[in-house]
């Protein structure tokens, strides 16, 4: 069932089996994984059903330097369904090496294996409608894909990796029936949970304090408790929960909103390809379930281990949208448009210094003179984008010039000075605000700076073009200030480790220290990846539901088969804990 917060009494207190926080793709995945497990879960969502400028203001935040990172309420949404609200669906498995141990990178390990993440990606696809876990080129499409380049064979890099595109599934909208309809999951909107409250020791969370725009507050009670509100807003409650643990939940290490990475992203480079039309597909492919797929060069992992860097990848990207010089009109009608293009694509678009007359005349020339291209590319992202159900996942337009870009995302490695903290001001219902300090290492520049060689070089003796930094590039760490972290990867701040020292979390996401307190977010991840967190984070989520269904089951099978009792003299049977209570307590 849903209900709304702002109908609780004052003072109340609600029971559960398991109180979820945070109603996004995390939370809304437990509980749906849970639906048949007989236990009774509490969900709460501190948004409603629709964006609400109120409610999404108590995200808003401070930023050390906001030329690196975006504002706090930027990318998240306060609502059900969370951030896949807005997200763009892109669907793409962490790498084997991901989770492997890396001498050159300090902090690299995961307490789990890709195999224990492996086995619930498709399970993941399927909740993010990104259709079959095939993410090979030979695998997606009957017959295979068309190659990205003809008779381009690099030994340093795959072209056999793709990405594949949900509808995008907003989780509150698709699952919102199924949740309504559930007797054993209660979904309570508009509850803001402000503080986790833990026993007089500071073993346990007892209950979670909840607080409405209605001006009411009321307590859930429940023996375990799952954060799934994301990265940020994670580490701000465990920060936050500060009535027995001084430091904040999990954080008598300091490590609560340490390790805090985005990904290494941005547009570089100019790639002239000297074939044909045909000989270059840098184009959506349709499975035969209408999901988008698109193939991407990957650096490999024994380059990686070669050259000592973190994992990246490049896709064929139209040239840059500013520059008139691509003479491509749909390019131009976009830049003319960008004051009314949604904040993440539209801050792309944005220039040192206002563009000139010049400058703005030739985008009208081009969408003059390319008034057939332009037309066709507007009718393409009517119909494919903004009326279709699967839409279209990104601009993609083939240049008149054939140049292109080269779209880069790569690995941020765990920085101890890269953090999250509580900020001085407060919000409405009195929980401090965050500031956050993103910062990059040198590891990372040097990712970028040498995939990039090392594909110029792979071009180079292919024979099928070009590829060279454009004059302003020349510095790589400029590259990367100048775009900054991307979007809203927000992870690492709640490590997962081996032990207290190493992380927040364990292998089963439960805090270290506070066992009946678990974390579903990319907050867990120790290290960044080159992939969207979307997908892993559904499918660790998936696999935490499966530990918690037999965690569940392991007490109610205590419960049902108690040890057989030992005689007690008569004289201290007062004196003895019952067997069946003691061996039933959880966790």
């Amino acid at each position: 069932m849903i209900g709304d917060a702002r109908t609780i009494v004052h003072g109340a207190t609600i029971t559960a089996d398991l109180c979820i926080i945070g109603a996004g793709a995390a939370g809304i995945t437990l509980a749906l994984e849970l639906i048949e497990s007989g236990m009774r879960v509490v969900l709460l969502e501190a948004g409603g059903v629709a964006e609400d400028p109120e409610v999404q203001a108590l995200y808003t935040g401070e930023v050390a330097d906001p030329l690196l990172h975006s504002l706090p309420d930027k990318y998240r949404q306060r609502r059900f369904g969370g951030s896949t609200t807005i997200w763009g669906g892109r669907c793409v498995p962490l790498d084997p090496i991901d989770f492997e141990y890396r001498s050159w990178i300090p902090h690299s390990g995961w307490p789990i294996s890709y195999a224990d993440v492996a086995a619930h990606y498709p399970r993941a696809n399927s909740l993010c409608e990104a259709g079959d876990f095939a993410y090979h080129a030979d695998q997606a499409i009957p017959g295979g894909m068309r190659p990205l380049l003809r008779d381009f064979m690099p030994q340093d890099f795959t072209t056999t990796s793709l990405e594949r595109f949900s509808c995008p599934t907003d989780f509150g909208k698709r699952y919102q029936a199924r949740l309504a309809s559930s007797s054993s999951v209660r979904v309570l909107l508009h509850a803001n949970c402000t503080q986790l409250l833990t026993s007089p020791e500071g073993s346990r969370v007892e209950r979670a304090v909840v607080q409405t725009f209605a001006n009411t507050q009321f307590t859930v009670a429940a023996p375990r408790f799952v954060l799934a509100t994301g990265a940020l807003e994670a580490t701000r409650l465990l920060l936050a929960s500060r009535d027995v643990h001084a430091a904040g939940i999990g954080n008598g290490r300091g490590l609560v909103g340490r390790y805090y990475m985005c990904h290494i992203a941005g547009t570089i480079g100019t790639l002239r390809v000297d074939r044909p039309n045909d000989h270059l597909s840098h184009d959506y492919q349709r499975a035969e379930d209408g999901v988008y797929c698109r193939r991407r060069i990957s650096l490999t992992a024994d380059a990686q281990r070669r050259e000592a860097v973190g994992n990246a990848v490049f896709r064929l990207h139209h040239p840059r949208i500013p520059d008139p010089r691509h003479r491509t009109g749909a390019l131009s009608a976009i830049f003319l448009a960008r004051r009314f293009i949604s904040y993440e694509y539209g801050k792309r678009l944005a220039t040192q210094k206002p563009p000139g007359l010049r400058i703005l005349a030739q985008h009208l020339a081009n969408a003059g003179v390319d008034v057939l291209g332009t037309s066709r590319f507007l009718s393409h992202w009517v119909r494919d984008r903004l009326l279709a159900e699967r839409k279209f996942p990104t601009i993609v337009v083939r240049p008149r010039t054939n140049l292109f870009s080269l779209d880069f995302n790569a690995e941020q490695v765990p920085n101890w000075d890269s953090r999250i903290r509580l900020g001085h001001q407060t919000d409405r219902f009195g929980m401090p605000r965050l500031h956050i300090d993103w910062r990059y290492a040198e590891t990372d520049v040097r990712t970028v700076a040498t995939a990039f060689g090392l594909l110029q070089g792979e071009i180079a003796r292919s024979g099928l073009g070009e590829l060279s930094l454009d004059p302003d590039e020349s510095d790589i760490e400029a590259v990367i200030r100048r775009d900054g972290a991307y979007g809203g990867h927000h992870i690492g701040t709640i490590r997962m480790g081996r032990n207290p020292a190493d992380g927040v979390v364990d292998e089963h996401c439960r805090v270290f220290g506070v066992p009946n307190l678990y974390v579903a977010s990319s907050a867990v991840f120790p290290t960044s990846g080159q992939a969207n967190p979307t997908l892993t984070i559904v499918a660790l989520t998936i696999r935490l539901a499966r530990h918690l269904q037999a965690e569940a089951a392991r007490i109610v099978k205590i419960h049902a088969h108690p040890a057989a009792p030992v005689p007690i003299p008569l004289h201290k049977r007062t004196a003895q804990p019952g067997l069946i209570a003691e061996a039933a307590s959880p966790l």
